[in-house]
């Protein structure tokens, strides 16, 4: 299988080397590729014995400035479900709380002979920088308010596996929209994959410029959850990041849920208006807040399909990004 993750732009590779800085790196070709492959591997999951003997010999350092479950036991898991060998470093446990910088940290860690470095960092950018002072490849695990590339994949490759194509689907991304780095990414992949997406948010919470964006890229802005959930075939709830936000971007968690949160009687009339919608959740998610417990764990969830499948995309962006790269240069 041949790999298609060169990236468009050049400022995403140094001395020939691949990254997944961005989804908006990634063509509609690319990433029907990533998520076909990611099929392909899902099946691993499946398996009494989860290996394959691909990346036999390669190294991957999963570099973690922030607090993470899902990202960072997935990476682990699709490295050495690949056959990899798989290192974590945190934030914590690392020089950087003694002082060192981020760049002398990752110029340490990669000159002990690592092949990629998958980090996530609260500053947007980081992972962009890093990839201009190393030679290994880098994947971008969330930086900041940014982009999380391989949760847009893998949101997208768990509304496929039950909506079918997304082409011409409606996808109303819901929440928290101004601290968000899934926002980003979910937008790109999804108007890539010709969903029909909606962005809904209290206006404090729109985050600034979007409307420009909304009007170049062709995606829709509403401040009305009610009047955009008839319609929606996907409805992705956005963690309230109140760890980010300073000052009232809402007058109390109540009014909060009482306008934006997906509660029980939301969640009945969607599935009044289309039976067969689904609902995500990037997770970690506050029940209750942004949604109900009745939506986030009956049939029409997939919050713990999008967990599942984040193994399965990140060893397929694993594969592409380091399989068969001597044949390559």
């Amino acid at each position: 299988m041949t790999t298609t993750l060169d990236t468009a732009a050049a400022a995403s590779t140094r001395s020939g080397r691949r990254h997944l800085l961005s989804v908006a790196d990634l063509d509609h070709a690319q990433i029907r590729t990533i998520l076909d492959t990611a099929a392909e591997m899902h099946g691993v999951q499946q398996r009494e014995v989860k290996k394959l003997p691909t990346l036999r010999g390669r190294t991957v350092v999963n570099l973690f400035f922030e607090d993470s479950t899902r990202t960072r036991s997935s990476f682990e898991l699709a490295g050495k479900w690949l056959s990899a060998d798989v290192i974590n470093i945190s934030g914590k446990g690392s020089s950087t709380s003694k002082g060192e910088s981020l760049r002398d940290t990752v110029l340490t860690v990669a000159a002990m002979g690592v092949d990629a470095l998958v980090i996530r960092h609260s500053a947007s950018g980081a992972a962009h920088q890093v990839s201009q002072w190393v030679d290994a490849h880098v994947i971008n695990a969330g930086d900041g308010t940014h982009e999380h590339p391989t949760q847009a994949l893998l949101d997208a490759y768990t509304m496929e596996r039950r909506l079918g194509s997304l082409e011409g689907r409606h996808v109303a991304i819901v929440g928290d929209l101004t601290h968000s780095r899934v926002v980003r990414s979910n937008l790109l992949c999804l108007r890539t994959l010709g969903a029909r997406v909606t962005l809904v948010a209290p206006p404090t919470l729109m985050p600034a410029g979007i409307g420009s964006w909304a009007a170049t890229d062709g995606f829709e802005l509403s401040n009305d959850l009610d009047a955009v959930l008839p319609t929606a075939d996907a409805v992705m709830m956005l963690r309230v990041q109140r760890e980010r936000m300073s000052g009232g971007f809402f007058p109390t968690a109540r009014e909060y849920t009482v306008g934006y949160g997906l509660t029980r009687d939301r969640l009945n009339a969607l599935m009044a208006a289309n039976p067969d919608a689904v609902i995500c959740h990037p997770g970690p998610m506050n029940r209750g807040l942004e949604i109900a417990a009745d939506a986030a764990d009956g049939a029409q969830s997939l919050i713990l399909d999008q967990v599942s499948a984040g193994v399965a995309v990140r060893m397929s962006v694993l594969y592409h990004l380091l399989a068969g790269e001597e044949g390559q240069q």
